[in-house]
C-alpha cells in the first residue's frame, strides 16, 4: 500500500460522496485506502459511510463512539492506516483531492530524509474577512514564537510518512502544529500551493472563540516541547579491519551522514 488518506469527520454527511468521488477519480492507478474517521457525529456520517463501503472497496470506516477532537481522530487514522505515505484532508470539502498529486510530486525530493512534511498553502481563502484576518494574525504569532517557517499551518491538506506522524507528542489540538512538530524531530518541512474552496455544504465546526484561546495554550506547550529537545550530532569509532554499517538508531539528522573516526587496533 502506497497511500492512506485519512479524513476526520464531525457531522460531514453530505460532504462524504462528494469527496470519495473526487478521490476516486484522483488516485486512479494508485495503490491507496482511504479511512474516514467519523468522530462521533450526530448526523447521518456513520449511514453515509456504511452505505458507501459497499460502492467504494478501497473505503475504511473507524468510529469513535464519542467526540474526541480533530487530532485524536487522525492519531487513530495513522494508528490503522496500511500506507507508507498519509495524506489529510478535511472533512468539510474546501480541501481540492485535485492537488493530491501536486504533494506527492516532492516524495522523490524529501525520501532521502527520516521525518518530513508537504503542507498544502491555500493561495487564495475562501472564507470570510474576518476569519482571514484571524488566521493571518495567528499565522504570524506562530512563526514568530515557533519558528516553523510555513506560512499556512492551517490547512487541512498534508503528506508525510505514517512512521513520521507515530514519532510526533500526541495531544489534543497537536494537528494546528504539525510543521513545527516535525522540524522538532529534525526534519523537513516545505509547503505547496494548493486551490481553496468555499464550504458547499454543512456547518463550520470551528469559530474564532474555540481556536483562540486553545491555541495559544498550545502554542506555550509546543514551545516547551522545542526548548527541551535536543538532536544530538553523534559520531560513531569505526574500526579499520572491516567496514562497520551505521545503526540507523543513532542517525539523528537527516540525510546528513554520522561523522567518522577511525580507530587503529
Amino acid at each position: 500500500m502506497e497511500l492512506s488518506v485519512l479524513i476526520p469527520i464531525k457531522d460531514e454527511a453530505d460532504n462524504i460522496l462528494p469527496l470519495l468521488t473526487e478521490i476516486t477519480q484522483t488516485l486512479d492507478g494508485l495503490e491507496y485506502e482511504v479511512l474516514f474517521i467519523n468522530d462521533g457525529s450526530r448526523d447521518e456520517s456513520l449511514a453515509v459511510l456504511e452505505s458507501a463501503m459497499h460502492r467504494y472497496p478501497r473505503l475504511r470506516v473507524l468510529s469513535h463512539r464519542q467526540n474526541y477532537g480533530q487530532s485524536t481522530s487522525l492519531l487513530t487514522g495513522a494508528r490503522q492506516a496500511r500506507g507508507k505515505w498519509i495524506v489529510t484532508l478535511d472533512g468539510d470539502g474546501q480541501n481540492d483531492p485535485a492537488d493530491i498529486p501536486r504533494l506527492m510530486h516532492k516524495i522523490l525530493e524529501l525520501e532521502p530524509w527520516e521525518h518530513w512534511m508537504v503542507c498544502g498553502l491555500r493561495k487564495r481563502r475562501m472564507d470570510s474577512p474576518v476569519r482571514r484576518f484571524s488566521t493571518k494574525v495567528a499565522n504570524a504569532v506562530r512563526r514568530a514564537i515557533l519558528k516553523d517557517s510555513i506560512s499556512d499551518t492551517g490547512c487541512g491538506l498534508k503528506l508525510f510518512p505514517r512512521e513520521t506522524f507515530l514519532a510526533l507528542p500526541s495531544f489534543d489540538h497537536m494537528h494546528r502544529f504539525l510543521p513545527a512538530l516535525v522540524k522538532r524531530l529534525g526534519g523537513l518541512v516545505v509547503g505547496v500551493e494548493v486551490h481553496h474552496r468555499s464550504r458547499s455544504r454543512g456547518i463550520s465546526k470551528y469559530g474564532i472563540h474555540n481556536r483562540l484561546w486553545v491555541g495559544i495554550v498550545d502554542m506555550i506547550g509546543v514551545l516547551w516541547l522545542q526548548k527541551r529537545s535536543h538532536l544530538p550530532q553523534v559520531d560513531e569509532l569505526l574500526c579499520v579491519n572491516g567496514i562497520k554499517k551505521i545503526p540507523e538508531s543513532l542517525v539523528t539528522e537527516q540525510p546528513q551522514e554520522l561523522n567518522r573516526k577511525t580507530a587503529v587496533v
